[in-house]
């Protein structure tokens, strides 16, 4: 518990300094932390591939290519490769010591090996290896968030396929604008999250370079191969310059992961408040299935069913902005050579709450229960449709479109005057108004409505409307069919670019275990 408390004051402190770390903003970054601890999402400690971890990796593979490129005196490589098996199973041991910084490691080892062990540390400096380190535990986090993501988008695709069909109010401006499917706008949603994706690959492939034989700022007169080191750590290659590795790169790259992360965070509260706004009508048409810790009922209002899981999902995704927002107010002022922002264990406490977000948010998607008669009643009772109106005008009749859009517009005006519905307004008063628009815009005298009554209604009609689009990427059939497919083949893409990036990096730690059992058994 002591150690819990210390991480929130420092990591409040750290992202907002003195007094601005007061009040409900303290508040907000605390319960961020305190989220993903409750998760149990601090990632790289899941997976044991924590700090200490790395270290031993870093540590390992220098033993090994010292010796074999004559760095480290071949009768001393046994010795201190043992010593240094020993100090990584106590550290694996229950309660085992498993420190994280050069500092704190490097006198376990000089205890198990001799001072001799030192000379692991040609070619290298706690810059360069807790760059390496961070990295490390960074690209690990990445991955996890990557197939939290993937898992969210393959929900979201599946109930776009299902919800291909319904036909739902959209909105613009908080108001209803326009019928459409569902499902496609669950592709429309899902295209956002496809574009988190492509930027985590984006964060990921600036993350996935080797730091490691840069040293201090500008490397140094021995001559660690840096290729082989980023080889054995499943980098596919190095930091190009020396100076950016630890100072610049190292700085950057949690601000960047905080940018991502902050989109994701974006995206979910976009949903979330869409349906939200439902919850004010008494006949919702889209809701929270109750139960299963989806809704709760009010202390004092019986007819209350407030729900509560879109409630936490949109509180969570506020957090993890406030930690994303707060990985660049960190590093804001600060020159190059400090590590303020450098620190593992908060980036991967943000990463923790975007995964918890996102389980949050598949909770949400798999608790919605959409009513297509209502949503279908919904759009008969208001004008959704009346666009269609000035464009059947325009396309079919060759009205100017701003004519037909003044004609439709001044039947909606009159219709919600008398409280008239779509399907009960009177043909003869659109002729009236087509007649009485037609000689205040072109002007004509006497303008006949060229639409039949048939003709009229049916293009008022939300379903035919929706099944009649003919727009590239619209909600026809063809084209949900189309981009559903496009879909699936993004995600069996993405499956694919995890699993390979993470098996290389499995590849590089057996490759190395191996080779170092080769200097233990000696």
């Amino acid at each position: 518990m002591k150690y819990r408390a210390s991480r929130k004051r420092t990591a409040a402190n750290l992202i907002f300094p003195g007094r601005l770390a007061d009040g409900a903003l303290r508040k907000l970054l605390v319960a961020g932390f305190a989220l993903a601890a409750l998760a149990n999402v601090t990632l790289a400690q899941e997976s044991k591939r924590d700090a200490f971890f790395w270290l031993g990796q870093i540590n390992k593979a220098s033993a090994v290519i010292n010796t074999d490129e004559g760095l480290l005196d071949k009768a001393m490589a046994p010795k201190i490769a043992r010593g240094l098996q020993s100090v990584l199973a106590a550290g694996d041991a229950p309660n085992g010591k498993r420190p994280g910084l050069v500092i704190t490691f490097e006198p376990l080892l000089i205890e198990a090996a001799g001072v001799e062990a030192t000379l692991l540390h040609a070619g290298r400096s706690s810059q360069d290896m807790l760059a390496t380190v961070r990295s490390a535990i960074q690209r690990d986090d990445m991955l996890r968030l990557a197939r939290q993501l993937a898992q969210t988008r393959a929900h979201l695709l599946r109930l776009a396929e299902t919800y291909a069909g319904t036909v739902v109010p959209n909105y613009t401006n908080g108001v209803a604008a326009q019928p459409n499917s569902y499902g496609h706008y669950l592709l429309g949603h899902l295209a956002g999250f496809d574009r988190d994706a492509q930027r985590l690959h984006e964060a990921f492939a600036r993350i996935d370079q080797s730091a490691m034989g840069t040293t201090v700022l500008n490397g140094t007169s021995w001559p660690l191969n840096r290729e082989r080191m980023a080889k054995y750590l499943g980098y596919p290659g190095t930091v190009d310059n020396a100076y950016d590795a630890a100072q610049i790169l190292a700085a950057e790259m949690p601000v960047e992961v905080g940018a991502v992360a902050s989109s994701i965070a974006l995206h979910v509260g976009a949903f979330v408040e869409d349906v939200m706004v439902q919850y004010a009508q008494p006949r919702p048409w889209i809701l929270l299935r109750e139960g299963g810790g989806n809704t709760y009922v009010s202390s004092a209002m019986p007819q209350k069913r407030n729900p509560g899981l879109l409630n936490d999902t949109r509180a969570n995704a506020s957090r993890v902005l406030a930690l994303g927002v707060g990985r660049l107010i960190s590093q804001h002022n600060i020159p190059p050579g400090m590590s303020d922002n450098k620190s593992s264990h908060d980036s991967s406490a943000l990463v923790g709450a975007t995964i918890s977000t996102l389980q949050g948010f598949d909770k949400v998607l798999g608790g919605l229960v959409i009513n297509p008669e209502r949503a279908l009643e919904e759009l008969n009772l208001d004008w959704t449709a009346s666009q269609e109106v000035a464009d059947v005008l325009m396309r079919k009749y060759k009205l100017p479109f701003r004519v037909g859009h003044h004609f439709a517009s001044e039947v909606v005006s009159f219709a919600k005057e008398r409280n008239i519905t779509p399907r009960d307004f009177p043909y003869a008063d659109a002729q009236r108004i087509y007649a009485a628009t037609l000689k205040h815009e072109m002007p004509i005298e006497n303008g006949s409505l060229p639409m039949s009554e048939s003709e009229f209604r049916a293009a008022l009609d939300p379903v035919a409307i929706v099944k009649n689009r003919v727009t590239a990427g619209g909600p026809q059939p063809a084209e949900m069919a189309r981009m559903i497919a496009r879909s699936r083949q993004m995600l069996a893409q993405e499956e694919q670019w995890t699993a390979e990036r993470s098996k290389r990096i499995e590849t590089a730690i057996k490759d190395l275990d191996r080779d170092f059992s080769r200097l233990t058994a000696q």
